[in-house]
């Protein structure tokens, strides 16, 4: 820039002519010069000014291009979808896999938008700008290799394998491409009339005008669909025999929701008889679909009339048509560990041992030695230990024991006189404690643990309510393949005798329900006067002692050879408590004294009410002659001809069976507990005292009749155990032949019964892990483990260092 120079104009008058006309000649030269030069700078500062606002309004164009366009193609996935497709419908899920593009180039246009929308957008621009160039131009071969590596990792990927989408995906990537490569090739940068955004919604209107039919057979036709139905052809089999099976109908489906409620429908009250009526009367219609069975399943129909198997090979027919297999349930653990031994293994755990001479020490001791006898199984007897405090109070005649050895070695000697040959078991013990008010053997810990897993195969728990009442440890039915239960004892009859019976029986009576339907796989119960238990059934699996037969056959012949057999007249034997029979007892002889007149009636029995009953016989005058507690074997019982027990309380009564066996003549109550004897000629029944009278009167006047061979074998321990391994189904587990696999069967379909029993369980577990609520339902203290004194003398691991752990 040039400085412009003025001269005063009183120096101009000093100079001369010449001089003024040059002077004034330079001045109008510099005027013109920097007029020139004004000019020149007001045209560039003019030309750079526009070129900077078209700057900016190419700017904020962009701008708001990027912020629209932005707008558009959210409204665009948000609303154009829905407004042409239902919601979850193939269509919509096709179109949206098409737009999906546009929502992973939403990102970068955003991205695109706040790059050129920032302050400093003139310098970033006019680092572009060259001389050369005209124009302002924008360079958008970064969107355009954005879109088009979008597209091909969308290829590269596979997200839309469909024919036709996939060809108008590649005809759209060429029309984005031919797009943004004109948009850039044109140098402005500008997007025209929208052209991306009325193309797709050109597109959009083309798709709304296509036949859906022709979208679904596309999607039909589709790689995706094809591999989705070879997979379910996988899982689903389809075989010759479903297309011959019907569906199960209404009343099958009624019956067998029955069936599987049946442990709910008993918790409320609802008997299992009651169900297998309903069941019943729903199945009446089997005629109506045994057209619809095979030949042969048809015909096996018709001559067996049990509705429950019918409905199980229905349901098994159906379920095997459609190929369905079921391989375990939510609590049960169906796979054993295997053993190296080809024989089968069982344990019979029960909580009595001799010299306490009950029926829970006696039976399961001749059960271990009968079923050891066969060479199919090895046996092993779990008994309870007792410290010697608990022994002095229990077992008869001051014995005691020091060890468990001296204890075997006593009840194998017993045994051996008895059955007349040696008997291959083990026997093991568990910690176990006495408890005076309830007058039985409580286990101290998780009894299961004293059964090795390499042993751990079937059980048999003799009373399973009582072993399982306070039970907290691994479940039986985890442990071992086959559980069965033997009840005993009529438990509910000696509540009901307490104070506050009925309300303690009501509490029992459930308690019972729910351990044997917890642990335990079948339950035998001797005789109907038990309660009615989960999966149980009504058999005398009891036989009687050897010894008892043979004196049975040497009176037999006595008689045969003319001579008198029997010299004595009646006796009663049995345990001296109230609950033994001793209180109806004494009430039919009181009320019939003077029908009776001179009857005598011996009595042998030790027991905690002895003081009480013979006051109470002494305050009626009657004729009882109180004598100390013999084994029913002793020489001094042989001769009496009668044998009265009026007891109602026991659920099968070994020394009817004993007096049965011996000869004699029993009389006894018309009771549920006497089922199995009735069919013996020597056994009266009576229903009413006066009936008693009579009853007693015949017997006394009459001689016994001898038994016959079949009757002496039906008494017999061989004739038991038979009954035994049918009603407990241990023949069928035993000869199945798996050589000493340890799996259970897989069922074709999940049980409720077994999601019931799982659940109880694990509630009976965590109840019974307390102790506060041990002690308030009446367990003996420190029976939860087992104490010091037990670890001493069974040469236990301390329980605080080994914990019973619970099998889930």
């Amino acid at each position: 820039m040039v400085k412009e120079t003025l001269i005063p104009p009183s120096s101009t008058s000093m100079a001369t002519g010449t001089a003024t006309s040059s002077s004034l000649s330079m001045t109008l030269s510099s005027t013109n010069a920097l007029s020139f030069l004004s000019k020149g700078w007001r045209e560039v500062w003019d030309s750079a000014d526009a070129d900077l606002q078209l700057m900016r309004d190419r700017a904020n164009s962009v701008k708001n291009l990027a912020s629209t366009f932005d707008r558009e193609i959210e409204n665009f996935l948000n609303n154009s979808a829905r407004s042409a497709f239902p919601v979850g419908s193939p269509s919509a899920s096709s179109f949206s896999s098409e737009i999906g593009i546009m929502k992973k180039l939403q990102p970068k246009i955003s991205e695109f938008r706040r790059v050129y929308s920032a302050p400093e957008i003139s310098r970033k621009v006019m680092e572009r700008w060259g001389p050369a160039r005209a124009k302002l131009g924008m360079d958008l071969s970064a969107i355009k290799k954005a879109i088009v590596s979008e597209m091909e990792l969308d290829e590269r990927q596979g997200v839309l394998e469909m024919g036709r989408l996939r060809r108008r995906r590649n005809s759209d990537r060429v029309r984005f491409t031919e797009f943004f490569a004109e948009a850039e090739r044109d140098g402005e940068g500008n997007f025209g009339d929208w052209e991306p955004i009325r193309s797709l919604k050109t597109r959009f209107k083309e798709f709304e005008k296509r036949n859906s039919l022709e979208i679904l057979s596309g999607f039909k036709n589709s790689e995706f669909v094809e591999k989705l139905k070879t997979s379910f052809k996988s899982i689903y089999k389809e075989t010759d025999e479903a297309k011959d099976v019907p569906p199960l109908d209404v009343p099958e489906l009624l019956a067998c929701l029955v069936r599987q409620s049946e442990p709910f429908l008993d918790q409320i009250g609802v008997r299992k008889d009651m169900c297998d009526r309903i069941v019943e009367s729903l199945c009446k219609c089997k005629s109506q679909h045994l057209w619809r069975l095979p030949s042969a399943q048809a015909s096996d129909l018709i001559e067996n009339d049990n509705h429950g198997v019918d409905l199980d090979m229905r349901i098994a027919s159906v379920l095997q048509s459609t190929g369905h297999h079921y391989d375990g349930g939510f609590w049960t653990d169906f796979v054993k560990p295997e053993t190296s031994e080809n024989k089968r293994h069982v344990a019979i755990v029960t909580t009595a041992s001799l010299p306490w001479m009950t029926g829970t020490a006696v039976n399961p001791l001749f059960r271990a030695a009968y079923l050891a006898k066969s060479a199919k199984q090895s046996v092993t007897l779990v008994v309870p230990w007792l410290c010697e405090s608990d022994q002095e109070l229990v077992y008869p005649n001051n014995l005691t024991f020091s060890s468990p050895e001296e204890q075997e070695s006593y009840i194998r000697k017993w045994l051996e006189e008895r059955i007349g040959f040696k008997a291959d078991f083990k026997i093991s013990f568990y910690p176990g404690k006495f408890s005076k008010e309830r007058r039985s053997i409580f286990p101290a810990g998780d009894t299961s643990q004293f059964i090795s897993s390499k042993d751990a195969d079937i059980a048999i728990l003799e009373e399973p309510e009582h072993l399982n009442w306070y039970h907290h440890g691994k479940r039986w039915t985890d442990k071992f393949n086959h559980v069965v239960g033997i009840v005993h004892t009529n438990y509910l009859e000696y509540i009901k005798r307490e104070k506050n019976g009925a309300l303690q029986a009501f509490f029992v009576n459930h308690v019972n329900n729910w351990v044997t339907r917890a642990y335990c796989d079948k339950v035998l119960r001797l005789s109907g006067a038990t309660q009615d238990l989960p999966k149980s059934v009504v058999c005398n699996v009891h036989g009687v002692n050897p010894k008892f037969l043979m004196i049975g056959g040497k009176i037999a012949e006595e008689r045969s050879r003319g001579e008198q057999a029997f010299s004595k007249g009646a006796y009663f034997l049995g345990k001296m408590v109230w609950a033994k029979g001793y209180r109806e007892l004494i009430d039919l002889m009181a009320k019939h004294k003077s029908e009776l007149g001179s009857f005598n009636l011996d009595v042998y029995g030790n027991g905690e009410d002895a003081v009480e009953v013979q006051r109470a016989a002494k305050k009626h005058d009657l004729n009882l002659n109180f004598l100390k507690g013999r084994d029913h074997a002793d020489d001094a019982l042989h001769k009496y001809k009668v044998f009265i027990n009026p007891s109602i309380s026991d659920v099968l009564c070994t020394a009817t069976a004993e007096a049965l066996a011996m000869g004699k003549f029993v009389v006894c109550a018309d009771h549920p507990s006497n089922e199995f004897f009735r069919s013996f000629p020597n056994c009266l029944t009576y229903k009413t005292s006066e009936d008693f009278v009579s009853k007693v009167k015949e017997a006394m006047t009459k001689e016994p009749l001898p038994l016959t061979p079949e009757q002496m074998y039906n008494l017999s321990w061989e004739a038991a155990t038979q009954r035994f391994m049918e009603y407990s189904d241990l023949d069928k587990i035993l000869n199945d032949g798996d050589g000493g696999r340890r799996m259970r069967k897989s069922r074709s379909v999940p049980s409720f019964n077994e999601m019931v029993d799982g659940g109880l369980a694990f509630t009976h577990y965590v109840l019974t892990g307390n102790d506060f609520l041990r002690l308030c339902t009446g367990a003996t203290p420190r029976t939860k483990d087992y104490d010091k004194q037990h670890c001493k003398d069974l040469n236990l691991v301390p329980p605080h260092v080994h914990k019973p752990i619970f099998g889930w």
